[in-house]
């Protein structure tokens, strides 16, 4: 790949972002309590979990939605709870940069029905981040009110805010993102349908992004997102999102960007983080600059260090160019430890 930084949002601050009970991060305490684990250099912290998401439903499916159980300690905890609410978000936020984040998307819309209560833990929550970031926030909800509250607590010290996101299905969006002086991530979606073909991807965004332009965006402030859907459900998908990347390349240019999600390539198979990793490099000989994704995981150091000849990266690739019918090689060879 190129030596040019990739654009990484950083997904990672999400209400919808869960840990599975009882394994590394989800512990039980002596007097019967239980906490998230996390290291802040090195050294051990406890979340504690309050006990409404040890009665929920989740619960029972053994999942706690840890970002969530960090901003309720931070707004309705105690002083020990609101100290470690505002810990934890510190740190996630401080390892995300760590690691090359670009912007970091922030999403509370999973918190509760209440849109007066998630439009004040946004603010508060984006209050923290910015105390401690040094890149920009990406607001991610599907409610223009919350959306609007989250761009007027952007710190524009850091850069232009990002809307994540709208498209055709969404262009009321556009004037929102756009009074607000934010860059914006484009999708690839119809006003009533998702594109299933190269060419759905190209008439939708003939569509929209005029109307972006006539907003006042360049091309400069899109973010294309022409939407990725699971390899595991069809091995052309990964190679439709790369076919959709390179056409949009060539039509637009070198001067608008993207940020495919690109963890829903690998839904439903193994090795994810893996998967998520091969296919952001090849999504980068495509033409794409960046993703939607977990910075951790997916970064500029990573993607260069990737040994493109050994037989795990291969597989993999052949898998995601739909060359694998039914992902039966790639499953074979991580069965064997290939990959």
């Amino acid at each position: 790949m190129s030596n040019s930084k990739f654009i990484s949002v950083g997904e990672n601050i999400h209400c919808t972002r869960i840990y599975k009970v009882g394994e590394n991060f989800v512990k039980s305490l002596d007097d019967g309590s239980y906490v998230i684990t996390y290291n802040v250099n090195g050294e051990k912290r406890h979340l504690p979990i309050p006990t409404h998401f040890v009665e929920s439903e989740d619960w029972v499916k053994k999942k706690v939605k840890h970002v969530a159980v960090a901003i309720w300690q931070g707004v309705y905890g105690d002083p020990a709870g609101q100290e470690a609410g505002v810990s934890y978000l510190e740190n996630m936020v401080l390892v995300q940069e760590a690691n090359g984040a670009s912007f970091l998307d922030l999403n509370v819309d999973e918190f509760s029905d209440d849109v007066e209560e998630r439009v004040c833990l946004l603010q508060w929550a984006a209050g923290v981040i910015q105390h401690v970031a040094s890149v920009p926030l990406s607001i991610d909800s599907s409610d223009l009110t919350i959306l609007r509250a989250g761009l007027e607590a952007c710190d524009r010290s850091k850069g232009k805010p990002m809307v994540n996101s709208l498209s055709l299905e969404r262009a009321a969006a556009i004037q929102v993102a756009s009074e607000a002086g934010a860059v914006v991530i484009a999708g690839a979606s119809g006003e009533t349908s998702m594109p299933s073909t190269v060419e759905d991807r190209l008439r939708n965004y003939d569509k929209l992004l005029p109307k972006l332009v006539r907003a006042g965006f360049s091309y400069n402030d899109i973010y294309l997102d022409p939407l990725v859907f699971p390899a595991a459900v069809d091995v052309q998908n990964s190679k439709l999102a790369l076919d959709s990347i390179r056409a949009l390349r060539e039509k637009y240019g070198p001067d608008i960007h993207f940020t495919p999600g690109i963890s829903n390539v690998s839904y439903g198979l193994p090795k994810r983080k893996w998967v998520n990793l091969v296919f952001t490099y090849i999504c980068i000989q495509h033409g794409c600059d960046g993703g939607i994704v977990d910075p951790r995981h997916i970064n500029t150091d990573l993607l260069a260090s990737l040994d493109t000849d050994s037989k795990a990266f291969l597989l993999t690739k052949a898998l995601l160019m739909g060359e694998d019918e039914f992902a039966t090689d790639f499953i074979l060879a991580v069965r064997k430890g290939v990959i």
